[in-house]
């Protein structure tokens, strides 16, 4: 099992803060839930197909291709620009 977490306009946009998924042998790295997201179809194809997207691994920063294991958070973020 992992669990997804959605943040900032991502989770208003899905009005929901994050569920959890459990991990199987298609889910091996944080694109693969990407694409797992992405066939939900509607918001879910609008969000996760952004090429912006920003995304950690057990509050990392990482890449779309990191690898995920069995109780792994993985988190996904809007850009963040500061001023």
């Amino acid at each position: 099992m992992i669990l997804v977490s959605y943040f900032a306009r991502y989770r208003e946009q899905l009005n929901l803060g994050g569920e959890k998924l459990p991990l199987d042998a298609s889910l091996n790295t944080v694109d693969d839930i990407r694409q797992r997201l992405i066939a939900r179809g509607g918001v879910w194809a609008d969000i996760f197909s952004e090429s912006n997207l920003m995304c950690a691994v057990n509050q990392d920063l990482c890449r779309l291709d990191q690898a995920v294991e069995d109780f792994d958070e993985i988190a996904f973020f809007p850009p963040v620009t500061g001023g």
